[in-house]
């Protein structure tokens, strides 16, 4: 709470905010309590993540690196997979000393865009250079469409 107060001034909006990481998360019908962070789809993560995260953003901007991030998704565009290698482990360490935060090692990886989905979509890994992305389905087939 402190590094988000630093961005937000409103004291009633910082004690909004402390009552929806409060409240709980409802499993089986059963509020379960939280004890940190903010829950998995719930409605402040991608705002909390965008102001915890700001700073990460501008380091990558500092070091002149090319990236998308939603919330706390982000795909960082190197040239090769050992300049890859470097800034993941860079990028881990300013994210755990300087952030404290925790990375997830199984959804972190050094790869070729065509190989990771961003936000259900990934680049085309064929020759084709028009530079749309292609998006990928998946949850399988829709059920009730007739085909």
């Amino acid at each position: 709470m402190a590094r988000i107060a630093t961005r937000i001034s409103d004291r009633r909006m910082l004690k909004l905010i402390r009552a929806f990481l409060k409240a709980g998360v409802m499993e089986g019908g059963l509020v379960s309590p939280v004890d940190e962070g903010t829950p998995q789809g719930g409605p402040l993560s991608p705002l909390l993540s965008n102001i915890v995260l700001d700073e990460f953003d501008r380091e990558l901007e500092r070091r002149g690196l090319r990236f998308a991030r939603y919330a706390d998704d982000c795909n960082i565009y190197v040239r090769s997979r050992r300049a890859g290698e470097r800034v993941m482990e860079s990028m881990t360490r300013f994210i755990t000393t300087k952030l404290k935060l925790k990375v997830n090692a199984q959804k972190s990886a050094v790869a070729q865009p065509g190989e990771r989905k961003f936000l259900g979509l990934s680049l085309p890994s064929t020759g084709n250079r028009s530079g749309g992305l292609r998006r990928r389905r998946c949850c399988g087939s829709r059920s009730g469409s007739g085909n």
